[in-house]
C-alpha cells in the first residue's frame, strides 16, 4: 500500500512516477525499499492516466458514502436467518448422534 501512496504523492507533486522516485519516498518515510515492488508498480502504471483513475475511484465511492443507513427491520432479517441456520444445525447434529447411538446401542 505504501508504494501506491508513494506513487500518488509523486503524482500530486507533479513529479514523474519512477522507480527511483518511489524508492526515495519510501526511504524518506524510514522504510526499507523493495525494488521489485517499486518496479512492478511503475510497470503497472505505465499508460495509466492517474488523474482519470482517481476521479473514477472518487465517483465510484460517492454513491456508497451517500447511501442511507439500512432500516432496523433489514438488520433483523440476517439475525432471523442465522437463528434458523442454528436450529437446522442442531437438528442435523441430533440426527447424527442418533445414528451413532444405533451403531453402539
Amino acid at each position: 500500500m505504501e508504494y501506491v501512496y508513494a506513487a500518488l504523492l509523486l503524482h500530486s507533486a507533479g513529479k514523474k512516477v519512477t522507480e527511483e522516485g518511489i524508492a526515495a519516498v519510501i526511504k524518506a518515510a524510514g522504510m526499507e525499499v523493495d525494488s521489485v515492488r517499486a518496479k512492478a508498480l511503475v510497470s503497472a502504471l505505465e499508460g495509466v492516466n492517474i488523474e482519470e483513475a482517481i476521479s473514477k475511484a472518487a465517483f465510484a465511492a460517492a454513491p456508497a458514502q451517500a447511501a442511507p443507513a439500512a432500516p432496523a427491520a433489514a438488520a433483523e432479517a440476517p439475525k432471523k436467518e442465522e437463528k434458523a441456520k442454528e436450529k437446522d444445525k442442531e437438528k442435523s447434529e441430533e440426527s447424527g448422534m442418533e445414528g451413532l447411538g444405533a451403531l453402539f446401542g
